[in-house]
């Protein structure tokens, strides 16, 4: 059975106040769909000062979406981490770790967009250091008892729910990421298909004596739309998947490999290229994938048509997958 996720980052291009706000609570009804039809994990992420609206409080949601569900996991892939202040961000994940009963899924990577630390006030040159320091932080903060943190005592309660520590991973696609996953001894999410780059996080495991495991994209990770007319659908929505796609390439420099990276530039590129996929829920269930990741609401789509893609996925896919 492959793992199945809902990925979720409330993207809308002409989105309003009024409007976003019932977006946002169709993506807080639809994770409590997803929980009650056995989907394995929403997933969001974070992004700041982005003209379409981009979700940039990933842990805010997932708050909200635990308080929703009963069962499911919530994947936050990925926080930006040297933003954030490493004292507040152990408090908040361990509150949410407690509230979920561990449903929590933490990836930090150092994200790719120099505008984002900027407007923080961030030295984008230190992010490495930056990123070293909040893991090191997270780490010895969970562990409830006192430590010293840039030259003062300090103690972070209350201690989470998950022992050892919530499930955080360290994300990214350069050699740097994995080393500094091994030596903290954090599982590794690589942000695309890369054995070699798994392979190189092992070795350096093997260096440092750590134990860690990999959590890596497959070969194919497409971002899924269930349609019982895909034409249709290309036809009337596919600008939503096209509107993402140029935008999320337009961050990507050519070092930074990615699981969804697209080069199109119409609709009829993006349908060819297979990244964003329409499928049929017969399509879907003959996919054969290791994961499928439906993005329902991708683009700003209308929030009408992410419920039908949802549904067909809930009540006709997923009872052939034995979910």
């Amino acid at each position: 059975m492959p793992f199945t996720v809902v990925r979720f980052n409330l993207v809308d291009p002409r989105g309003t106040p009024e409007s976003l706000s019932e977006r946002y609570r169709a993506a807080l009804a639809m994770a409590a769909y997803a929980d009650e039809h056995g989907v394995d994990t929403v997933q969001t992420e974070e992004h700041h000062g982005v003209a379409d609206n981009w979700l940039p409080s990933p842990f805010a949601f997932a708050g909200a979406v635990f308080g929703a569900t009963r069962r499911i996991a919530v994947t936050v892939s990925a926080i930006i981490g040297p933003l954030h202040d490493p004292l507040r961000l152990a408090e908040e994940i361990a509150v949410l770790d407690l509230l979920s009963g561990g449903r929590l899924v933490t990836v930090a990577g150092i994200g790719y967009r120099p505008e984002e630390y900027e407007e923080r006030g961030v030295d984008w040159g230190r992010r490495g250091k930056l990123q070293d320091l909040l893991l090191e932080t997270l780490l010895q903060a969970w562990s409830g008892e006192p430590f010293t943190y840039q030259g003062r005592t300090v103690r972070v309660t209350p201690r989470p729910f998950t022992r050892p520590h919530p499930l955080l991973l360290v994300g990214g696609s350069s050699k740097a990421a994995a080393r500094r996953a091994a030596r903290l001894g954090l599982p590794f999410f690589p942000s695309a298909h890369l054995p070699e780059l798994e392979a190189y996080y092992r070795e350096r495991c093997a260096e440092y004596g750590t134990e860690g495991w990999t959590m890596m994209p497959a070969r194919e990770t497409p971002l899924l739309h269930v349609s019982e007319d895909p034409d249709r659908c290309w036809a009337r929505y596919g600008e939503h998947f096209l509107h993402e796609a140029r935008t999320y390439a337009s961050w990507q420099s050519k070092d930074i490999r990615s699981a969804v990276r697209s080069t199109a530039t119409t609709t009829r590129e993006l349908r060819a290229e297979g990244v964003y996929r329409i499928v049929t829920p017969d399509e879907c269930v003959a996919l054969g994938l290791e994961s499928l990741v439906l993005h329902p609401l991708c683009g700003g789509m209308p929030v009408d048509e992410a419920w039908r893609s949802l549904r067909l996925f809930g009540e006709d896919v997923l009872p052939r997958l034995g979910a």
